[in-house]
């Protein structure tokens, strides 16, 4: 797998100043949750599961969640694990396409070990489970139980905790509750590759929703929550773990909108990308405000219902040609001492020690993402990874 795979290589290579680089489901942890970008979530009892999974892979997607908790109804779980179990039968009966990392979202610790079981031979195509609603009390089952499973299957399983409970969103009780979140999340560390965010369950609580043209971080007592999530969870210290960015809800917008906007070459200049840039921003415009301010907040990819947001999440994760610039001289072994130097672009300063914990997440992220090409913007690299263009 590799981001913007799906493009043809000599598009890649005029955009990108350095190619994403290629991962497996083997891949070290780390390198994994960066990875991740926008996670595609499906109900698990979709019937044509297995080709819309492909159909996904082709169009650039390299996460998704198949969804057995909110996503159906309660009476539809038993079809919806009945359904997995063939859809992965069908998947695995066509070896070495190139799939996604497969999540199961599940609503029990039981279903764990009981779907490994009956996925048999084929788990070896799954990369983990997603827990919800997680605290400790109610997390460290789901943690037992994917390590019983991973023990009995013999294949590594990664777990993705979904921090969305009432215990977490309301004032008096957060902070002990992200403590107990803190203390099972690291007992298993090593199998948890990242922590997300649920964002609509927060908003629940209160009988809010978000406007197409508001982000999450309008809405102030769901920022609140972010900002205590990325100050207990997401440190750069070491202690911290990948935190996903939350659910975007409207999907207005579509490719078929995208198109007519995108039919002239990403590479005119004036008025013509001027205008196309217009269009795309007022067309995406609360979207990329969100993707914009959960990296500018410390979070690393982003929950996603509806294929339109997967472009413009990988899209703006590309490391910029300047970023990448000032990762590398901050990250230079001369200046370990520390130190403060103008940037290559001139435009900033840049002083090593505050700025190496950055550093080291950009250089993180361009190895997955890539590095565009001097010059290169957001709107060339969503352009280019526009099936049928």
């Amino acid at each position: 797998m590799r981001h913007f795979g799906h493009i043809a290589p000599e598009v890649r290579e005029r955009l990108f100043h350095r190619q994403p680089g290629e991962f497996t489901t083997g891949s070290p942890a780390r390198l994994l949750s960066a990875a991740l970008g926008a996670t595609l979530y499906s109900p698990a009892t979709r019937p044509q599961l297995a080709a819309d999974i492909r159909k996904q892979a082709a169009r650039g997607v390299v996460s998704m969640v198949l969804c057995l908790e909110d996503s159906i109804n309660d009476e539809d779980v038993p079809h919806g694990e009945d359904n997995l179990v063939r859809q992965f039968a069908d998947l695995d009966a066509h070896p070495g396409e190139d799939l996604p990392l497969l999540f199961i979202r599940v609503r029990t610790p039981q279903q764990i070990p009981d779907l490994v079981r009956r996925l048999g031979p084929t788990v070896r195509l799954l990369s983990g489970f997603v827990f919800p609603k997680f605290t400790e009390e109610r997390g460290i089952p789901f943690l037992e139980a994917l390590a019983v499973a991973e023990a009995d299957c013999g294949h590594r399983l990664f777990a993705m905790p979904v921090l969305e409970s009432p215990e977490l969103l309301y004032r008096e009780s957060r902070v002990e509750t992200l403590e107990g979140i803190f203390r099972s999340v690291d007992k298993y560390r090593d199998r948890v590759l990242a922590l997300r965010l649920g964002v609509t369950d927060f908003c629940s609580s209160y009988g809010l929703r978000r406007a197409p043209d508001m982000t999450a971080y309008d809405v102030q007592i769901v920022a609140s929550v972010i900002a205590d999530v990325v100050n207990m969870l997401g440190r750069a210290d070491g202690t911290g773990f990948t935190v996903t960015g939350p659910v975007w809800e409207y999907f207005r917008v579509s490719e078929r909108m995208f198109k007519p906007m995108l039919r002239t070459s990403p590479f005119l200049e004036g008025q013509a990308v001027e205008l196309r840039e217009r269009l795309i921003e007022h067309a995406m415009d609360g979207l990329l405000r969100e993707i914009t301010l959960d990296q500018a907040n410390g979070l690393l990819g982003k929950t996603c219902i509806h294929p339109s947001h997967v472009l413009p999440v990988h899209a703006l994760s590309v490391v910029s040609h300047e970023e990448y610039s000032d990762a590398q001289d901050i990250l230079r072994p001369e200046r370990d001492g520390g130190g403060v130097l103008r940037s290559a672009y001139t435009n900033k300063m840049n002083e090593v020690k505050p700025h190496r914990a950055w550093a080291e997440r950009t250089l993180l992220r361009a190895e997955v993402f890539g590095v565009a090409g001097e010059g290169v913007s957001f709107v060339e690299l969503l352009a280019a990874g526009i099936p049928g263009r």
